[in-house]
């Protein structure tokens, strides 16, 4: 299949994401530097947890005409406000098109579903290749035209894989990961390379319904609501903070098959919604919880 372009929308634009301990000014002194500096705003949203004391934000703004050159924004940011009011902040620049790598198994939904939108245009970034434990996904890469990487597991070669895993996501400048139903659990040593840069999926029966059939446990008490979850990926398995979720509902009417059919909806659904939330950098992560901006 020959390789699809998709068409993108390009933008000139930087973008805060800033955490800090809440004071009186914080969204005035920020909106200040940037219209001090000619710099016109085009998005703004914040929220103070008033229990945690923590003030959150998210701005953007147009780069033509700012008077700071790029790479010197982040330091004159930091002298001037940044380091004064204890703020953590990340800078992000609408030129760099983040680089995604897709970890897959055997099951093919959400992988179909983020490459469709990936290849219509929906989202800014690159794939530059798709990683599996097994070779049964490799079909769809190719129609793709992406790379596709087997890396079989085992408990005797994990250690040894995911070393060779990543070396070539360093080789492939990989920004972050999205787990589109990778059926291996990833060690701590691996997810501390990509804190809070590794995206999951998984129905949102656990802990209740954990295992190997968890539609079958769930038909067989009866539920009349199923979901999915996704969430970054920690050391604690299932744990990490939650990023997007949704649900419907169903009836004793619904098998076993219809079950899975709507479980597999929604958790594409969800994934390719916290993956555009991602790219979109519209979420703060402050002590396993996330902020997600609109």
């Amino acid at each position: 299949m020959k390789t699809i372009k998709p068409l993108r929308e390009k933008k000139d634009t930087a973008i805060f994401l800033i955490y800090c301990p809440d004071k009186q000014g914080i969204l005035a002194t920020v909106t200040e530097f940037l219209n001090r500096n000619n710099g016109n705003i085009i998005y703004l949203d914040q929220h103070v947890d008033r229990e945690e004391k923590i003030f959150y934000m998210r701005v953007e703004w147009e780069l033509h005409g700012f008077t700071i050159p790029t790479e010197k924004i982040g330091e004159y940011f930091d002298t001037l406000i940044g380091s004064k009011l204890q703020m953590v902040w990340k800078l992000y620049l609408s030129e760099a098109t983040p680089k995604m790598a897709l970890f897959v198994s055997k099951m093919p939904h959400c992988l179909f579903d983020i490459l469709s939108r990936y290849t219509a245009g929906e989202w800014d970034v690159e794939i530059p290749l798709i990683i599996s434990n097994h070779k049964t996904l490799k079909p769809v890469a190719e129609r793709f035209g992406i790379d596709f990487y087997h890396f079989p597991v085992t408990k005797e070669n994990k250690e040894e894989q995911e070393l060779a895993e990543l070396a070539l996501l360093k080789e492939k400048g990989i920004d972050f990961i999205v787990l589109a139903r990778y059926m291996q659990i990833l060690s701590e040593d691996f997810v501390s390379h990509y804190p809070n840069k590794i995206i999951n999926i998984h129905h949102s029966f656990l802990p209740a319904f954990a295992g190997a059939k968890p539609y079958h446990a769930a038909r067989e008490r009866g539920v009349k609501i199923i979901g999915a979850t996704s969430h970054y990926v920690t050391s604690d398995l299932d744990a990490g903070p939650i990023i997007e979720q949704d649900v419907t509902r169903c009836s004793h009417v619904d098998t076993v098959q219809k079950l899975v059919r709507k479980g597999r909806d929604l958790e594409k659904i969800v994934l390719s919604k916290a993956v555009y939330k991602h790219l979109q950098r519209k979420i703060l992560v402050f002590n396993n919880r996330t902020v997600v901006f609109t």
